[in-house]
């Protein structure tokens, strides 16, 4: 009998050289720094020459820089998305992937036997989820801007899913740096958008955002405080963050709260019914594993969920984006 060939499994175990490659170059701000020769960068990095050279050569081989003679330059996908001053940069999800994700990936078997996320083994201390995602105000920031520039990719696609043209106020829960509510806005002018976040996210965005945002900025505790009045919630990337008790604990608050007519909005990638796929999914399911307290699911255990708290007429979209959408109606 034949062989099958060996080539996915050896793709798997270079895997994360690859991904390591990049979050090295980006954690030494490597695409901000060029066009470059490698002598000069290693004087301003304070790198090993030839250990630098060959990451650059790396970064030329994954198709991130190009080399002309000595000088090393962006591709446009490194330019987009790999130098901090770009409007579309996930710089912040790769540095919070580096220092965080990374390390913590590295204890899988023990999230498997325990069941279980590993910040505590990882990093030590105890404290609730966001007390380790902003311990510092650099922490907080990369995973603020890194969650900024995966959404710019997914909510598009998410708000363009259904037709929320009847609505008119919609509230984005735990929208961070208001890339959904703005996607929303642009796509619907006569609607109106609120992020409500924790106040120190709500500072934090205020801070960075440099032009006039047509989104509002409230500041609060979506489990703790009162909800703002809207026809329309949003939540993007939130329920995969929880167990059921929490989340049917804030669905039941969100259809309280929603008048006859209204509609919660969903973001979250949607693993199919068998759990068959996508491999995103299945990636991301494992990610909460070892991060939350949370995991990915289908549309029919959301719809199960959001069913228990009093909605109807729940619908799904795969979007073709990194999340889907799922639009549930009271």
């Amino acid at each position: 009998m034949k062989r099958p060939s060996p080539v996915r499994v050896l793709e798997l175990i270079d895997a994360f050289r690859r991904s390591k490659t990049m979050f090295a170059a980006v954690a030494l701000g490597v695409f901000d720094r060029v066009p470059v020769d490698c002598a000069t960068l290693a004087g301003e990095l304070g790198a090993h020459p030839d250990a630098l050279e060959r990451l650059l050569d790396a970064c030329v081989g994954l198709k991130l820089l190009r080399k002309e003679g000595l000088v090393y330059r962006n591709r446009p996908v490194a330019e987009t998305y790999l130098r901090r001053s770009s409007p579309h940069s996930m710089t912040g999800y790769i540095l919070y992937s580096n220092s965080a994700l990374f390390r913590m990936w590295a204890n899988l078997e023990d999230a498997l036997r325990e069941g279980t996320p590993r910040w505590e083994q990882t990093f030590g201390g105890r404290g609730a989820l966001f007390d380790h995602f902003f311990k510092t105000d650099e922490a907080m920031r990369d995973f603020l801007l890194g969650m900024n520039g995966f959404g710019q990719l997914s909510s598009p696609a998410v708000v363009a899913a259904f037709d929320l043209s009847r609505f008119r106020c919609l509230v984005d829960l735990g929208g961070a740096t208001g890339h959904l509510a703005l996607a929303a806005c642009e796509r619907y002018p006569g609607l109106r958008g609120v992020v409500f976040d924790l106040p120190r996210v709500a500072e934090f965005t205020r801070r960075i955002r440099l032009q006039p945002c047509p989104v509002e900025f409230v500041a609060g505790d979506f489990f703790e405080d009162p909800l703002p009045e809207a026809d329309l919630f949003a939540v993007g990337r939130i329920l995969h963050d929880w167990g059921e008790e929490k989340i049917r604990r804030l669905l039941r608050k969100i259809h309280e709260r929603l008048p006859e007519g209204g509609a919660l909005l969903i973001a979250e990638r949607l693993l199919a019914e068998d759990k068959s796929g996508p491999v995103a999914a299945h990636m991301q399911s494992l990610n909460m594993l070892v991060v939350t307290e949370g995991k990915e699911r289908t549309l029919g255990e959301y719809r199960a969920l959001l069913e228990d708290a009093g909605f109807r007429e729940v619908e799904g979209r795969v979007t073709g984006a990194p999340l889907d959408a799922v639009l549930a109606r009271c």
